[in-house]
């Protein structure tokens, strides 16, 4: 059977709609959980034999490496997989971490982008996996950094606060700003663990929870099939069956 190793920072930031369609392609899902069990799993992670492996996001920085010594060794890791040449995928603070692993920039935005809000695909986005989504698309957005699409990468997506959103590596990576993998039918644990963040950008709970019940169930189909597509191109790109 294939696996995909997770690495994920708080617990409700899961693999969300993404799971099933890994099950779906044949991996089994394990989450490893550096908060709870420090950098030294992340020193002992095999990175090389899982077929995938996810970085998740977090509400930290990418270049908190003083505050969270852990994303110290996230990072090695990380830098680890990249030369090992096999897939990984990275979404909002693990896009970051990749990015920067590959000698981009991340740094604060002028204001935070938090929300259901256009995201616009670039040519070569439309070409790729992405293209499931509409040009531009309403998705969820929930970051106050950025990064810059690293040397190397191919910019595939951008929105008006935030003009990196995703970028490729050939076949071999995709980092993506915004949340796919968000079951909108479960956002309520992301209400309430980023309660003091809503609060401090002023953003009504109430408002995100009426769209995600409003652009929920066709944004999940179509998240859903770009995992799809993205997985069958890397697995024949890689020889993973």
């Amino acid at each position: 059977m294939k696996s995909v190793v997770a690495i994920r920072h708080v617990a409700f930031e899961d693999l969300g709609i993404f799971e099933p369609i890994l099950e779906e392609f044949g991996y089994r899902v394990r989450y490893l959980d550096p908060g709870l069990l420090g950098p030294d799993a992340l020193e002992a992670l095999d990175v090389d034999s899982p077929e995938l492996m996810v970085v998740l996001g977090a509400p930290l920085g990418a270049n908190d490496d003083a505050l969270y010594p852990f994303l110290t060794a996230e990072l090695d890791a990380i830098r680890h997989r990249l030369d090992s040449g096999r897939p990984l995928l990275g979404i909002c603070l693990g896009a970051q971490l990749i990015a920067r692993a590959l000698g981009g920039r991340v740094f604060p935005m002028a204001q935070k982008e938090i929300g259901f809000a256009d995201v616009s695909l670039t040519r070569d986005g439309q070409e790729g996996p992405l293209r499931h989504l509409g040009n531009p698309d309403v998705v969820l957005h929930w970051h106050g950094d950025m990064f810059e699409t690293p040397p190397g990468a191919t910019r595939l997506a951008y929105s008006h606060a935030c003009s990196h959103q995703a970028f490729a590596v050939g076949e071999q990576v995709l980092g993506l700003q915004f949340h796919l993998e968000v079951d909108p039918a479960r956002i309520e644990p992301w209400l309430i663990g980023h309660a003091a963040e809503l609060a401090a950008a002023q953003i009504d709970p109430v408002a995100l929870r009426e769209q995600a019940e409003r652009y929920g169930p066709g944004l999940k189909q179509r998240g859903q099939q770009v995992l799809r597509e993205w997985l069958a191109t890397t697995e024949a790109a890689h020889g993973i069956e």
